[in-house]
């Protein structure tokens, strides 16, 4: 964990897939139930994992080496969307640190901002018993997709707290480049999820932590 010293604040927004919870199988379950159904290859999970977190069509466009404008991915899209609303939290846990980083923030606002599709988010949360523990919930399908600022910008609005008071915490690239544009006050990385640690320390956030069990630690050290 970094010793950069931070100051407190009054809402700590969440990327979900690879931060909160490890849904790696479930989405490479879904995937290869479009590869398999469309007449491609099954592929391994661990594949699966590095194409995760620019949505859904990306996700397929690089499964299937096409474009994601091709309209090729449309159908085999539908069949993965399907596919996982019905298979939400089959394999799907909670990362370490993440109950507790939730229950830490009681006192302030708790917001997720996710790249994954708002129906299956709410599905996921639903099922893993934490729909509750959010006063904003943004996914794919309510604004551009992270790294663009939007979805982080409206949830803020929503709840009332200016980004400068606000944290983003995620695993990817999308998410520390989506709070550096939202001017939120600290970019935290999380090394444990989907993302190269390589990849996560290029994108330079503030601070970055070796799992979210750290986060605790790090909101009590904050100024």
């Amino acid at each position: 964990m970094s010793s950069v010293r931070l100051a407190t604040p009054d809402a700590v927004l969440f990327d979900l897939d690879g931060t909160l919870i490890d849904s790696c199988a479930d989405i490479a379950a879904a995937c290869n139930h479009a590869l398999v159904t469309h007449g491609r290859a099954a592929l391994a999970g661990e594949t699966i994992r590095t194409y995760v977190g620019d949505g859904a069509r990306v996700l397929l466009a690089r499964a299937f080496g096409l474009p994601r404008e091709s309209t090729e991915l449309d159908a085999p899209l539908a069949a993965f969307h399907a596919y996982y609303r019905a298979h939400p939290v089959d394999q799907t846990t909670l990362l370490p640190g993440a109950r507790a980083s939730l229950d830490a923030l009681r006192d302030r606002k708790r917001i997720l901002a996710t790249n994954k599709p708002r129906d299956t988010t709410l599905l996921v949360l639903e099922g893993l018993g934490l729909l509750g523990d959010f006063d904003a919930i943004r996914g794919g399908g309510d604004g551009p997709l992270k790294p663009h600022p939007f979805t982080l910008l409206s949830a803020l609005e929503e709840v009332g707290v200016a980004p400068a008071r606000a944290w983003m915490v995620g695993d990817g690239p999308q998410d520390v480049g989506a709070g550096k544009a939202a001017a939120c006050g600290a970019t935290i990385g999380v090394l444990d999820g989907f993302v190269t640690r390589e990849r996560l320390y290029a994108a330079e956030p503030d601070v970055v932590l070796g799992s979210l069990d750290e986060l605790v630690p790090l909101l009590s050290s904050a100024m």
